[in-house]
Parts: structure tokens; C-alpha cells; sequence
């Protein structure tokens, strides 16, 4: 198709919403509507990305990601990845929000550098560097052995 123009939003089933839009504000989301009939939250973020909260999920908190924790690897999305400037302020901010860093960070072949939370629900949410900004300071966080 080739007027396709971007991406409108990620849809993600989350158990509790107040949680979850409380998660997502400290990242600079908005909520943008909340539609009781639909069952939806809509937060937006200034640089572009649209989240919609979905509550089609049983109200048990999941204690893990059926995608990412299981050793049978299930078709599926496993992650969004959101570009950030500087990735050591981003391990400093999260780490001073008291959430728990999951993997890296990890420099891939194509000069990106990761690091790598979960949400509420054990979604997995990646920060990305890209090359262009990517610093010489080394950094150190502990991880939980490698669980993304």
C-alpha cells in the first residue's frame, strides 16, 4: 500500500486502568479520552506516539508476559520501543521512579544502546538511543539476568 502515512496508535490490554495511565503519565503520556462504552483510554505523547488501554483482559494482575516468559516463543508483538535522547538520564529517571530495569543496557549491532521495563501488566516497553546521540560514558545498571 503505498499511501500508507504512519502509525495511529498500539493497542494494549492492560488489567487495571488507573494503574496503567498512572505508568504512562511519568513517560509524558496524556490522557486523551476515556470511553466507558468502548472500554477504552486513549493517551497521546507530545512527540507522536498514541496509546490505547484496552480492558479486554481478566482483572487478575498478569505475573508474567505469555510473549516473553514463556520458553514456548508464541507469535505475536513483543514490545514497542520508544526513542529517547539520552539513555543514561533515561536510566537515572527510571531508576528514580522506583521501576525496576529488566535488561541492559545493550548496544545492538546497529549502534543503538537499550534498556529495557515492563509496565503493570509485565508488557514490555524498550528505550531506544540512537547512534547519532549515543555518548562514551559507560553505564552500569543491574539487571535481573537477562528477563526483558
Amino acid at each position: 500500500m503505498r499511501d500508507l502515512k504512519g502509525l495511529d496508535h498500539i493497542g494494549i490490554r492492560v488489567s487495571d486502568f488507573e494503574s496503567s495511565i498512572e505508568f504512562y503519565k511519568a513517560f509524558g503520556f496524556e490522557l486523551q479520552r476515556a470511553d466507558i462504552e468502548e472500554g477504552v483510554r486513549v493517551l497521546a505523547h507530545k512527540q507522536g506516539p498514541t496509546l490505547n488501554l484496552l480492558d479486554s483482559t481478566t482483572k487478575t494482575r498478569a505475573i508474567h508476559n505469555v510473549l516473553m516468559d514463556e520458553e514456548t516463543k508464541h507469535t505475536g508483538y513483543t514490545h514497542i520501543a520508544l526513542i529517547v535522547q539520552d539513555i543514561a538520564k533515561t536510566v537515572d529517571y527510571i531508576n528514580n521512579l522506583g521501576h525496576e530495569i529488566t535488561e541492559g543496557p545493550v548496544s545492538f549491532s546497529d549502534g543503538k544502546t537499550s534498556i529495557f521495563i515492563r509496565d503493570p501488566d509485565r508488557n514490555v516497553i524498550e528505550f531506544t538511543q540512537s547512534t547519532q546521540t549515543v555518548q562514551s560514558a559507560t553505564y552500569s545498571v543491574e539487571n535481573s539476568g537477562g528477563e526483558i
